[in-house]
């Protein structure tokens, strides 16, 4: 091989992409673009306030109870909650203004609070979702469970409803025939502690030093985001980022096996071949050129990002400029590889663009990989856009270190040379 040729080669296809400045301009504005929105949703709309799932209450009870779950839900800072009517709730939920409506039925204050001591059939709540936010709804089903406890233990404790309930519940017990003697005689020695409660709290109901509370969740939450370190706070920019600049490498690849093409359509290797060019050579000098482009468009993308948007290297900067190489290597030979395997130009435009859409979008450029089924998590492991990406994410954001950015980059690199060998197994001098 003849590396002076091979140089030559990459020299002539670098200056001929520098000096198409709307092709450049789009390399470079694109990724930023589309990664800076993309970004920008991620990191909460760019004012760091946290976003509110959308809650609408429908009210048909009216009763201390359901006022209370009410409050509860209203003062939830995880809900953004409202009143309504069923009707609109229901319109509210079909045309995605409202992700879950909430109904309480009539009689479910003094229901509820019979089901707690008595046994009897619970009362149903009404839950209205949008089924394209089914992970909101799990959320708001649990802090509904928590504040309905509330509510309801309050009401059994210290209410009208919960004090008739426990004298139903009393008189139940009472007259039961399926209950063994020493349950019956455990329930109502609880039932009448209850209702000794009851009476205190109505005995001193003027002094303030009382407070009428419920049954509550047994403890508090306290959140820690995990990043690359304390203090640290993570950056959404920095996956989003990741995800666009592999794409676009990947489309500039596109243009390179698109140009590869073309070139040996006009019988330009014709005339190579009469050269002392190998074709190993000639490889070679498209592979470095492919390479330099992307690397620029990958150093210019995450050097706005790092600028203007913040984004910041916090674990091992050995490691991103390793994953940057060899992600730049693998573009370069998948470039190669769409030049030995088309046919036509437009044809193999086509057909690229939408493989590499593909690579990105499983890879976790479009959205992070973590919310992909379990399987298509695993599955997703044989693309190298996913390794290419976690490895830029690991480096970033998580500050990873040098162990785990090499790891990402030798798999990335193994890509680059599978890509190789099938474009060089199946590279042609001339049309066939």
């Amino acid at each position: 091989m003849s590396l002076q040729a091979a140089l030559a080669i990459a020299a002539k296809d670098v200056k001929i992409f520098f000096n198409d400045r709307r092709a450049l301009l789009f390399t470079l504005a694109a990724p930023i673009v589309i990664a800076t929105f993309f970004g920008f949703l991620s990191s909460g709309g760019g004012s760091g306030e946290k976003v509110k799932i959308p809650v609408l209450v429908v009210d048909e009870d009216g009763s201390s109870v359901s006022k209370s779950i009410f409050d509860g839900l209203l003062k939830d800072e995880a809900l953004g909650c409202g009143a309504s009517t069923e009707t609109g709730a229901r319109e509210a939920v079909r045309k995605g203004k409202a992700t879950v409506g909430i109904i309480i039925p009539k009689g479910f204050g003094d229901a509820s609070a019979k089901a707690l001591f008595g046994g009897e059939k619970r009362p149903e709540l009404i839950l209205l979702y949008d089924p394209s936010h089914w992970g909101e709804m799990g959320m708001v089903r649990g802090l509904l469970t928590q504040h309905v406890m509330e509510a309801v233990s309050r009401e059994a404790f210290n209410g009208a409803a919960g004090r008739k309930a426990i004298k139903d519940s009393l008189a139940s017990v009472a007259t039961s025939t399926t209950l063994k003697p020493e349950d019956k005689s455990a329930l109502t020695k609880m039932l009448k502690s209850v209702a000794n409660w009851q009476e205190r709290l109505e005995a001193t109901q003027g002094n303030e030093s009382q407070e009428a509370r419920g049954l509550g969740i047994p403890f508090d939450a306290k959140e820690e985001a995990v990043t690359s370190g304390s203090g640290v706070a993570y950056n959404g920019y920095a996956h989003s980022f990741a995800g666009m600049a592999i794409q676009f490498i990947l489309f500039a690849a596109i243009d390179l096996g698109a140009g590869v093409l073309l070139e040996r359509q006009r019988g330009l290797w014709k005339r190579l071949r009469s050269a002392p060019v190998s074709r190993f050579t000639l490889l070679v000098g498209k592979a470095l050129s492919g390479a330099a482009i992307s690397l620029f468009c990958l150093a210019g993308t995450f050097g706005f990002a790092m600028i203007f948007l913040k984004v910041r290297i916090h674990g091992s900067a050995i490691g991103f400029a390793a994953i940057c190489l060899c992600s730049a290597v693998m573009a370069a030979s998948f470039g190669l590889m769409i030049a030995a395997l088309g046919r036509t130009q437009a044809a193999t435009r086509g057909i690229s663009a939408l493989a590499v859409l593909m690579l990105a979008m499983l890879g976790g450029g479009w959205v992070p990989s973590f919310i992909f089924p379990a399987w298509m998590q695993r599955v997703t492991l044989i693309i190298p856009t996913r390794w290419a990406i976690d490895g830029l994410d690991g480096v970033t954001w998580r500050g990873l270190g040098l162990g785990y950015a090499l790891q990402c980059a030798a798999v990335v690199l193994l890509f680059a040379v599978l890509f190789g060998l099938v474009a060089l197994w199946r590279f042609r001098w001339e049309e066939e």
